[in-house]
Parts: C-alpha cells; sequence; structure tokens
C-alpha cells in the first residue's frame, strides 16, 4: 500500500478522481480513500496546510493502512535559480527550516529527540522520480527541501534558508512527515512542483500558478507509478 499526502485539495483531486475501487475512510476530520491508480493500490488524503496536520496524515497512514511507502506531493516555492515555475524539486532529504533550539547551543533545524537536521528520502525512489521526470522532459532539480510553518514570500527569509540548509524548494509538509516517517522505519519521499519564487512576488505567482504546477506533480506521479 503507497501511500499519498497532499495539503491541498487541488494537490490531490486529480488521484482521487482517478481511482478505481474508491473507498473512503474518515480519521480525526481527514478523508483517506483507498483504491487502485494507476494499477497500484493505494491511500491517498488531503492532509491540510502546515507541519502539524502533516504529521497526523502521515502517522494515521502509517498506523491504520499499514502503507509500506510514503508520497508528499504538491507545490512549493523555488529557492534555486535552476528551478522556475512548474519546473520540479525533488527531496534527497528535508529539513524543518522553522526549528530552533539555537540558545541551547543546536544547529538551526535541530529535531531534538532523534538528533538530526537533516532526514534522508529514498534514495533508490529518488532515482525513479528523476528518471521519470526526464522522460517526460520535466526540468527538474534533486536537494533539500525545507519545511516551516510560514509561507516564505519575501527575499530575505529566501536567502535565508536557501543558504542556511542549501535548500532548493520551501514549502510547509515534507518536514513533518520526513520526521514521522522516520521515527517509524517508513520510507518516503517529497516531490514539489514549483508555484513561485518564493520572492516578493510569491503571493501572486502562487495563486496565479498553483492548478499548472499541480497539473505537472500528477503527471510525474503517473510516470512514477509505471516503475513501481
Amino acid at each position: 500500500m503507497l501511500g499519498i499526502i497532499g495539503a491541498m485539495g487541488v494537490e490531490v483531486a486529480a488521484v482521487v478522481g482517478e481511482m478505481t475501487d474508491r473507498q473512503e475512510h474518515t480519521v480525526s476530520g481527514v478523508t483517506y480513500y483507498t483504491g487502485t491508480f494507476c494499477g497500484k493500490e493505494i491511500v491517498v488524503a488531503q492532509c491540510g496546510v502546515g507541519k502539524v496536520f502533516a504529521g497526523i496524515c502521515a502517522q494515521t497512514m502509517i498506523l491504520k493502512f499499514n502503507v509500506s511507502h510514503i508520497i508528499n506531493i504538491g507545490v512549493g516555492g523555488s529557492l534555486d535559480d535552476r528551478l522556475n515555475v512548474c519546473d520540479i524539486g525533488i527531496a534527497d532529504g528535508v529539513v524543518q527550516h522553522d526549528m530552533d533550539t539555537t540558545p541551547l547551543g543546536d544547529p538551526l533545524g535541530f529535531l531534538s529527540g532523534i538528533d538530526k537536521v537533516e532526514i534522508e528520502c529514498d534514495r533508490a525512489f529518488c532515482d525513479t522520480i528523476e528518471t521519470a521526470a526526464k522522460t517526460l522532459g520535466i526540468n527538474c532539480v534533486r536537494g533539500i527541501i525545507a519545511s516551516g510553518d510560514c509561507f516564505v514570500g519575501d527575499s530575505d527569509k529566501k536567502k535565508s534558508v536557501a543558504d542556511t540548509f542549501n535548500a532548493i524548494v520551501c514549502e510547509m509538509e515534507g518536514g513533518a512527515i520526513g520526521q514521522v516517517c522516520y521515527i517509524n522505519g517508513i520510507p518516503f519521499n517529497v516531490i514539489r512542483a514549483v508555484s513561485d519564487k518564493a520572492d516578493g512576488s510569491a503571493d501572486i505567482s502562487f495563486e496565479k500558478f498553483t492548478a499548472l504546477a499541480v497539473e505537472q506533480s500528477i503527471k510525474l506521479l503517473k510516470e512514477v507509478m509505471k516503475s513501481i
């Protein structure tokens, strides 16, 4: 069973719409859809925006639906000049840029308890995603995806997150999903289609290009499903 998580309805609607043998299950106010997508058994959910919702959703998928792998799909802001709107960022690892216990002597992003800053994604699956993107002719970049409970929409914050973590994309869920998967021993991956440049124009760009970016993300997901 493959778990697919998106924060917003627009990020998962196309997957839900194309599922066969679909069933609905509601847990803690979140609807989980089980069924078949591209010939594979999946469970998919719209978790809601932010790290807490994302973490709850990932843990539920692991405990209730016994997923073997989780993929977090959706949109994000580019922190890398190589990534423009509708390009794809593929996470080799995730960080939480707003986790801050630096007054205690820890590095920024340090996750107490697991004592890590970066959580690695499933590298073999990263290769599969990258190959699928190249097959479709989609420009993609692999690297660190940075999560935080804030929408990065100004150049100073963008530069800070990019420089501190050498991150290529910022968003609001992947880091939490990665942490939940890590403590449960579940492999995971994060795919982000760029909706904005995470700068002073981000609010306008996000609204304008989100649908296009999501379409690109779903196209890539379908191609990935052929290889698993």
